[in-house]
């Protein structure tokens, strides 16, 4: 005898496979619903009846659009009457509130028909699933995807707090907050929060479903104290979640009566405090609110918020590392370029620099002007192979060496030979690749160093493997000046040449580093071409002529570092200028005493005819006695006043200290402390020495007395993140 189905094996049940059949509709916690070939309702399990809100035996024989009267169960008809006629299952996805439902849910329905043997449909079944949570978890994905797109989109601290706020703002809360520890926005590690003590951060962004941020009682940029209850996720590092009605929140809601209106008047009832930590440090915290959303945050809402953050913290972080690091290369940077212009009658001088990481904003490029002796000027531009923080290194280095072999006069030449010998030396301390040493190494570097004496309005020029610069004269005709090419600094066992150049007053005399006439967009002649159209604009300003050249020249995409040095020229009048020649004899000390004196009183200098005196009778002296002839005694009254005394020793002076019971030996010494500055020089025929006497604003010449009343700046033009060109 064949068993029942419906029957235990141990005997004890008893139910039969129709009763099973009807107790799994009843009591299946889907809702399912059978209706006739004509849509009619014929059963529900009370899972369905519970969804509708309705009796089920009063809905019997009834169609949904009849017992439901409401556009989406007219759909619902509607689609069974196709599944009917078709005999194909429908399947549909809608969010809404069921009649027998306080809140809206995510469905999915499905119909399919209802069959004999012979595929003849007699009826529809509906089975519905609420699918919120899978809907809730493709939502919190689709936040958590769009927020990994969204945030980290630049390196600005701000901006980044900025794109939290917003990704997180409509899709996980109705307000989102972004407080910062002040340090971070500076580019700096903040120190780690104490335990029980207030955390003071600083509104960095937020943002609002809600037109201007009702909820935020803190405008953002300001400081704001978050008491120690309220800052455990800062302290502890953990995200919480709080209602409204929670007792912490309700105390921090109720010592700020602006916040307790705020939030009464949004309705704020659901809140989370996340805190903002990446590579082990706290950075700040996020703050999150609902007040429109009905539903409060949840775990999992706590779980989205805490992941949203962490990768938004990692972006901050990076952004507040690149901030530190570019706040160090800038001052690097401003350490390494001029600032402000040595007060001096020579030239007129603009400049820009525009590094190739603009973001970085230093680089290998450079230029320099540097005040010589007897109103000369030096002009230097270079170009160090590379870009960013080691080719700035690099070219602070070169930099210093240059000032310094300037301030021993040599030559332009000379000083190119020197430079090149140093950069030799520091390839050797850069070999640590195993490379040969003697080998051309990759602290090479381009330069060119032009001197200028308003005195004989020539210049000096000499360069290495660097672009030669353009000579604009006075009528407007512009050429690039012919000058010997040189090698490269870092070749080594290769001579430099200088060439010189008369250059009338007013003349124009541009340096450059490649990068301003190279591009990928044009030719290096085309390069050179449109530079020397630019420049031949006879009635700009300097500062102008350099925005003018930057903007004709700039590539749309610039790979390399740009600098750019103006300079025009000037010439000091015959009547700022006295010279005599002087026979090698003792006696005639008095009389270049004599002649100085009468030479500063058609000056307007008497007040310093007796240290001029002293200084002239000193250097005259020991010109006779240690040099003999031929001796040129000049007077130079430009912004200072200079003495030169020219012999035919090549042989340097230098200070020395005197005994008690020495007769000599005083001379410089004298020398040096009643004059500003001192110094001697190599010349063809032997050696200079000088000596510069400070004047009295009322006793500069009037092209001097300008410079001093409005000191001429050096402006070196960077770019950053967030604008196109900034200058300083």
């Amino acid at each position: 005898m064949e068993a029942d189905p419906a029957q235990r094996p141990d005997g004890t049940g008893t139910a039969s496979a129709a009763e099973l059949r009807d107790w799994t509709l009843a009591q299946i916690p889907i809702p399912l619903a059978v209706y006739d070939h004509e849509a009619r309702l014929v059963e529900a399990n009370d899972a369905m009846g519970r969804q509708i809100g309705m009796p089920m035996d009063k809905l019997v024989g009834k169609r949904l659009k009849d017992f439901m009267p409401l556009p989406a169960f007219a759909e619902y008809d509607r689609l069974q009457e196709q599944v009917i006629r078709t005999g194909e299952t429908v399947r549909l996805e809608t969010y809404a509130r069921a009649p027998g439902d306080t809140r809206e849910h995510a469905w999915t329905m499905y119909f399919f028909p209802l069959k004999d043997e012979t595929g003849r449909v007699h009826g529809v079944s509906a089975a519905v699933f609420d699918t919120t949570e899978q809907l809730r978890a493709r939502e919190r994905l689709a936040v958590l995807n769009e927020a990994s797109k969204s945030i980290g989109s630049t390196l600005d601290v701000t901006r980044t707090a900025q794109e939290l706020a917003e990704a997180s703002a409509g899709r996980l809360a109705d307000f989102v907050s972004v407080d910062l520890f002040e340090s971070v926005l500076q580019g700096e590690e903040p120190a780690p929060p104490a335990d029980g003590q207030p955390v003071e951060l600083r509104r960095t962004a937020h943002q609002s479903v809600l037109d201007g941020a009702p909820e935020s009682v803190v405008a953002v940029g300001s400081t704001h104290s978050y008491p120690d209850y309220i800052a455990r996720a800062v302290v502890s590092g953990r995200a919480t979640r709080h209602s409204v009605g929670d007792p912490v929140i309700r105390r921090w809601i109720a010592n700020d009566p602006i916040r307790a209106r705020a939030a009464k008047e949004v309705g704020v009832h659901s809140l989370m405090f996340v805190p903002l930590r990446a590579r082990g440090t706290t950075l700040g915290m996020a703050f999150f609110i609902r007040h429109r959303t009905p539903d409060p945050f949840s775990s999992d809402d706590l779980l989205l918020a805490d992941e949203i953050t962490a990768r938004a913290a990692v972006s901050i972080d990076n952004a507040r590392r690149f901030t530190r690091e570019r706040k160090t290369s800038l001052a690097l940077q401003r350490s390494l370029l001029p600032q402000r212009l040595p007060r001096q009658a020579a030239v007129e001088v603009a400049s820009r620099y525009l590094p190739a990481d603009s973001q970085a904003g230093v680089g290998g490029d450079w230029f320099d002007v540097i005040q010589l002796s007897s109103a000369r000027v030096a002009l230097v531009v270079g170009d160090v192979v590379g870009h960013g923080i080691h080719a700035s290194a690099h070219m602070g280095r070169l930099r210093t060496a240059v000032r310094t072999l300037a301030d021993v006069d040599l030559p332009p030449a000379e000083l190119l030979t020197q430079l090149d010998d140093l950069v030799l030396r520091l390839d050797r301390e850069q070999d640590t690749a195993g490379r040969l040493a003697g080998d051309v190494g990759e602290v090479g570097a381009s330069c060119l160093y032009a001197v200028y004496d308003p005195v004989s309005r020539r210049a000096t020029v000499a360069r290495a493997g660097h672009p030669p610069p353009v000579v604009v004269r006075p009528d407007g005709t512009a050429d690039f000046l012919d000058l010997p090419q040189g090698p490269r600094l870092g070749v080594g066992g290769l001579p430099f040449e200088s060439a010189e150049v008369e250059l009338p007053e007013g003349s124009l005399l541009a340096l450059y580093t490649d990068g301003l006439v190279e591009s990928a967009e044009r030719s290096m002649d085309d390069g050179f071409g449109l530079l020397r159209r630019t420049l031949q604009d006879p009635g700009s300003s300097l500062e102008d002529l350099c925005e003018q050249v930057i903007r004709e020249l700039r590539p749309n995409r610039r790979v390399d570092d740009m600098a750019l040095v103006l300079a025009r020229t000037r010439a000091l009048d015959a009547g700022q200028v006295a010279i005599w020649d002087l026979e090698a004899k003792p006696a005639v000390v008095a009389e270049a005493r004599k002649q100085v004196s009468e030479q500063l009183s058609t000056w307007g200098l008497g007040e310093v005819a007796f240290t001029t005196e002293l200084v002239v009778s000193e250097l005259v002296t020991n010109a006779i006695r240690y040099a003999g002839g031929p001796i040129q005694l000049r007077l130079i009254h430009d912004a200072t006043l200079i003495v030169e005394v020219s012999d035919a020793s090549s042989t340097a002076p230098h200070l020395r200290r005197a005994r008690i019971f020495d007769e000599g030996g005083r001379g410089l010494l004298l020398v040096a402390q009643l004059t500003q500055r001192w110094g001697s020089r190599q010349t063809p025929a032997g050696k200079t020495i000088w000596a510069e006497q400070t004047l009295g604003s009322e006793a500069l010449p009037e092209a001097a007395q300008q410079d001093a009343a409005s000191p001429v700046l050096l402006r070196g033009e960077h770019e950053d993140q967030t604008a196109d060109d900034g200058q300083h």
